[in-house]
Formats: structure tokens, C-alpha cells, sequence
């Protein structure tokens, strides 16, 4: 099974925080059926955009085994997982050798939608195959993540890294805080997979959900004395927003504040503090819309850069027709949009981006129009105050 780029982004684009489960409640009507990689998506995309392999040989869905061999291989000894592995590949026997020979390394990384993923495949393998293998990786991966979470309830971008400056922050971005916590809420609850997670971790993973859920509400910005949405990094002493790579300034960032939003609202029975936090936030992703703009992608001759190839452009067009856009980065003082290079260098507009981030960063989007529309109208109606 082989992905097109265009199909990856429509996986990643609609993965965000899955619930957690297998496909079937039922073990036995599982075993013959393919358990989902959705969770894998953003990491997929990264391999390929990293290595252009787009011919890459891979292992049949169906292939359960296969495809939990490789995760536990991934598998660092401290239990997490280094991020954007393909876990679907096909490995040469050269790269199974290399592989086992990183596992001391302190490596892993939630970033990318990482570590919990492999946790809950690994679940599931346990479940549809039976061997305590899987399952014992999983736990291992579990007390990792449970142990990386800091005493005022964030989570690290990658724990210990000691190659990324912005690796001990406190992270929103790429569902890092609202994906971990969104996990081990339905681990401490037993849902399908985490039936047979023992009561004490499940108990842990309950007390972290507290800690993590109060630190969100805490770091809800405020923008002229009103609550806004999130950064996408705090300092975990300080709890000041950060940058992290040098395109990613200190900023509120729609498209995670969106997974902030969204797992807020899966809270059963939220606090009076919990529906504040969400009718504000939905009140300034309301109130920046940018009207009658649309971004316009079209082709190029392919251009080679370290992390991806640009075979399209994109520009801002206006049209009145268009049902607007918000842009990734909003000033934390002012709430106006701004972009940045990979250098750094901060500009007010899209076509002052360079080509390799202008093509290989998503800085219009309409992340909230299904929040907004749909999702929040129907939470807001079944909260009672």
C-alpha cells in the first residue's frame, strides 16, 4: 500500500486526536482485520517529504505482526520512540542492525504526533495477537510518558534532547500537550485498547490528566486583558511563550490551538473554567477570520531543499467569494498576523517568505471552520452551567 502526497495530507488533516481503540471491541472479529496507521499519518509524511522514497516497499496493513516488530525495534531503551519513522516499511536487514544499535539513544520525541501512537498500535497488536511482547513494549512506552511529564503538568517537546534547544518547552504544537493528554485520558478510563493497562498506571495516568488539564487552562493567552488561544511553546519555569525552530517565533498559533479546543470539548462533564476557556477561544478564532482571501498553489519545476522538494508555489489572492482563512502565526500583543523564514527573519506577508517555507509550511488555513460551524454549536448545546 503506497501513499500519494495529496492523500497523506488528507490523512493528516483528519487523524487529529482519534480516538484511541482498535477497530472492533470484539478481539476475536479482529484478527483478520487491519489495525489503523491514521495515528502514524503525520509521521509518515515527514519520512517521505525527508527521504522522497515515494516507491518505498511496504508491509500489507493486514500484516499486524510485521508492522508491531518494526515499532518495538523503533523502540528506545528509556521506552519512547524517536519521531517520523515510517512504521509500515519494509527494513533491510542493514537497517535492523543499525536500528537495534540506536536503542541506548536519547532520542525519542513527542513532536509530530509521536509516542502514544505506537503505544496504542502496540495495544491493539496485543489484543488481536495475543503476545505479551507488544504489550510489554506498550507499558514500557506508557511509564515513559508518564515519567516525562513535569511536575506543573506539561509535557516536553522531546524529552532530554539535548541536540534542540526547544526540546525541554512545554508544547501545543503538533498536539504534543492536547494528544498526550487526550491518550492517557482514555488509558486511565480503560477504553479499548488500555482494557488490560494495570489499575496503578491507569491511576497515574488519571493524576496526570488532572495536573495537564489545569496547566492548559492556565496557558490560555490573553491578549488585551481577554483570553485568546494558545502558543504553540511555554518555558517550563517560567510559562512565557517561546520559539521553537527558527521559523516558529513566540506567537498564537490557530491550527494547535484548534486540537486545544477540540480536546477540551471531549472532557465529560467540563468545569465552568474548562467552557470559558472554549467559548473564548472560539470568540477570537471568530473575530480573526481574514475575509475575502484565498491562497493560490500552482506548479513549479521541482526544487530539492533538506526537508522536502517544492514542486508547487503558493501565493494570496483576493476573492470576495472566498469563505476566508486564518493564518498559523498571530502576534501575542496585537493579534495580526505575521510569517518567518527558516532564518529566522520575521515578514508581514506570504510572498516575503522564501520559497523553501512558502512551499513547505502550511501558513493559511481553515482549521476552525469545522470547530466553529459544526463541532462547538453542538457541544455548546449539551453543556449544562
Amino acid at each position: 500500500m503506497k501513499y500519494s502526497f495529496f492523500a497523506l495530507v488528507l490523512i493528516v488533516a483528519t487523524c487529529s486526536l482519534q480516538a484511541a481503540q482498535c477497530v472492533s471491541e470484539d478481539a476475536s472479529a479482529q484478527k483478520d482485520t487491519a489495525i489503523s496507521l491514521a495515528g502514524f499519518a503525520d509521521a509518515i509524511h515527514h519520512w517521505y517529504n525527508r527521504t522522497d522514497q515515494l516507491d518505498a516497499p511496504l508491509y500489507d496493513t493486514f500484516n499486524t505482526v510485521a508492522i508491531a516488530d518494526n515499532i518495538v525495534l523503533y523502540q528506545r531503551d528509556n521506552g519512547g520512540w524517536p519521531e517520523n519513522k515510517h512504521p509500515q516499511r519494509v527494513l533491510s536487514p542493514d537497517e535492523t542492525v543499525i536500528i537495534a544499535a540506536n536503542k541506548s539513544q536519547a532520542d525519542a520525541s513527542f513532536d509530530n504526533r509521536n509516542i502514544y501512537p505506537q503505544i496504542t498500535y502496540l495495544m491493539c497488536a496485543y489484543e488481536q495477537t495475543g503476545n505479551e511482547h507488544y504489550r510489554a513494549a506498550a507499558l514500557k512506552g506508557l511509564t515513559f510518558t508518564l515519567g516525562a511529564q513535569y511536575a506543573n503538568g506539561g509535557w516536553p517537546h522531546s524529552p532530554g534532547r539535548a541536540d534542540r534547544p526547544y526540546g525541554d518547552y512545554i508544547t501545543f504544537a503538533d498536539e504534543v500537550m492536547p494528544g498526550v493528554l487526550s491518550f492517557l485520558r482514555q488509558v486511565a478510563s480503560a477504553q479499548p485498547p488500555f482494557k488490560s493497562i494495570p489499575a496503578p498506571l491507569r491511576q497515574q495516568a488519571a493524576a496526570a490528566v488532572t495536573k495537564g488539564d489545569a496547566l492548559v487552562l492556565n496557558l490560555q493567552v490573553r491578549t488585551k486583558g481577554q483570553r485568546a488561544i494558545w502558543a504553540g511553546q511555554y518555558h517550563p519555569q517560567t510559562l512565557a511563550p517561546m520559539a521553537a525552530r527558527t521559523y516558529e517565533l513566540p506567537a498564537l498559533q490557530t491550527w494547535e490551538s484548534v486540537a486545544v479546543v477540540e480536546y477540551l470539548m471531549s472532557i465529560p462533564n467540563p468545569s465552568p473554567e474548562v467552557i470559558a476557556a472554549v467559548d473564548s477561544a472560539v470568540t477570537w478564532f471568530s473575530a480573526n477570520r481574514i475575509a475575502g482571501v484565498r491562497v493560490e498553489e500552482f506548479a513549479i519545476d521541482p526544487v530539492r531543499f533538506t526537508y522536502h522538494t517544492a514542486r508547487f508555489d503558493r501565493k494570496l489572492v483576493a476573492d470576495a467569494n472566498a469563505p476566508g482563512l486564518w493564518a498559523r502565526f498571530y502576534d501575542l500583543d496585537t493579534s495580526e498576523p505575521f510569517f518567518t523564514n527558516r532564518d529566522g527573519s520575521r515578514v508581514d506577508a506570504l510572498a516575503d517568505v522564501a520559497l523553501e517555507r512558502r512551499s513547505g509550511y502550511d501558513w493559511y488555513g481553515n482549521w476552525p471552520v469545522h470547530l466553529i460551524r459544526d463541532a462547538y454549536p453542538r457541544w455548546r448545546a449539551t453543556v449544562k452551567e
